[in-house]
């Protein structure tokens, strides 16, 4: 009876033996699997992955030039726009400011017929003086006379000569002898050229 007992006991324990051995075994197998999958996988050729870094290097170079070409066009057209707008505003009054010289003119005709006369001072005070406050607000605006004087250098950019008329000194021929018309800039631009007569 004892005998059978042992007998059973250890068949069973041989059984679990087994089936440890099994389940080891498995396990071992399960384990295996990935790996030999992982080596077997296919891997990228190396000259594949420079031609894919090369391409992306040229990509982000061309990004780049592009990038710098529009921010180059954006400056040019930000300092084109800021020097049009400062040239029209120096310029905003131009066409006023020509139709107003007339009226410097005949300020100016006024002083020079009452200038000697001792009875009309005070009238020559008063347009006088009414003219520097105009000549004033004008010059405010940009405007500014020439400086034109017996004897100065003819120049056609400045100067419009409507006469010819005989020096009287050698030294006038293709000079300056007159002023018949006052020239102004405004700004740096001519707004109307002085009328001249000129030594021959």
């Amino acid at each position: 009876m004892v005998n059978n007992e042992s007998e059973d006991k250890k068949a069973m324990e041989s059984s679990v033996e087994e089936k440890e051995r099994e389940f080891t075994d498995e396990q071992e197998e399960i384990t295996e699997e990935p790996q030999a999958e992982h080596k077997d996988a296919p891997e990228m050729p190396e000259h594949n992955q420079q031609d894919q870094v090369a391409e992306l290097e040229e990509e982000l170079a061309a990004s780049k030039d592009k990038y710098l070409r529009l921010y180059a066009e954006f400056e040019n057209f930000r300092r084109r726009t800021a020097k049009e707008r400062l040239d029209l505003t120096k310029t905003a009054n131009e066409s006023l400011l020509a139709d107003l010289l007339p009226v410097v003119d005949d300020f100016e005709r006024a002083m020079k017929v009452f200038q000697d006369d001792e009875n009309a001072a005070p009238l020559y005070e008063g347009i006088k003086l009414v003219r520097n406050k105009f000549m004033k607000i004008l010059e405010q605006k940009g405007l500014t006379s020439m400086d034109l004087k017996t004897g100065g250098d003819f120049d056609a950019e400045y100067h419009e000569a409507i006469a010819q008329t005989p020096a009287p000194e050698e030294n006038l021929k293709g000079k300056i002898v007159d002023v018949i018309e006052q020239g102004y800039f405004l700004g740096e631009k001519v707004l109307r050229h002085a009328k001249v007569v000129i030594g021959s």
